[in-house]
């Protein structure tokens, strides 16, 4: 793991969820890599927390996908392989569009607007020059669609989600950083949901997350080649 000044001291109140919210910054941030041990020890002493509270963080985080506990070797950060890519890619897919379907199904516009207000959030900070302030607000935007389905079940399913997201991002981020394709790719997502029309919308979050998920796993094919 990299060294102290990867990571900054926590506050006492809500300390379990400051930990995970800071462990979950440095992999954004790359200053935690895929693939990095952690340990109790060297958490409590760089975050000033007690070890249980360490341990109770990196138990849930765990539990929700960001870590991977070996036996006999403790806990690192996750890593995807080109299957965990797009298995990710497929799943999210189709639970995108079960949330679009709900959104669509409401003839108020109520779900709609929660959708509009998500992406209004995005689009003042998508060029943003801080990777980790780009993350939050991409992770915002896409549990918006979500929430405005009312699915309580997709809700309950979202912290997993996120973590295997956040992992897949960070492994984006480090490998091709492009704002601008990411502003566009997300305001056609809007324009699709907009249109109400459901082949635009699949045609849409196809681009958006299968196009990309592909488009990630040629670059990593490539540095593989080169390195």
């Amino acid at each position: 793991m990299n060294d102290a000044t990867s990571l900054s001291p926590v506050a006492s109140i809500s300390r379990r969820d400051a930990v995970m919210k800071e462990i979950r910054r440095a992999i954004v941030a790359g200053t935690l890599k895929p693939g990095d041990k952690l340990t109790e020890v060297k958490l409590s002493s760089m975050l000033n927390v007690s070890r249980p509270t360490i341990r109770e963080a990196l138990t849930q985080l765990a539990q929700e996908g960001l870590l991977i506990q070996e036996p006999y070797r403790g806990l690192r950060v996750a890593t995807l392989d080109t299957a965990d890519i797009l298995d990710i890619a497929r799943t999210r897919m189709a639970l995108d569009m079960l949330a679009a379907e709900s959104i669509l199904e409401d003839t108020t516009g109520r779900r709609m607007a929660i959708v509009d207000a998500a992406w209004e959030a995005f689009d003042k900070i998508a060029f943003h020059p801080d990777p980790v302030v780009l993350h939050e607000a991409h992770i915002a935007f896409h549990r918006s669609f979500w929430v405005a389905s009312e699915n309580a079940l997709l809700l309950r399913l979202w912290p997993v989600t996120e973590a295997h997201l956040t992992i897949a991002l960070a492994q984006d981020q480090a490998t091709r950083a492009d704002p601008v394709r990411a502003h566009e790719v997300h305001e056609q997502l809007v324009r699709s949901m907009r249109s109400g029309d459901m082949e635009a919308i699949e045609a849409a979050f196809s681009v958006h997350t299968i196009g990309s998920a592909e488009q990630l796993i040629k670059l990593l094919e490539q540095d593989k080649e080169t390195a």
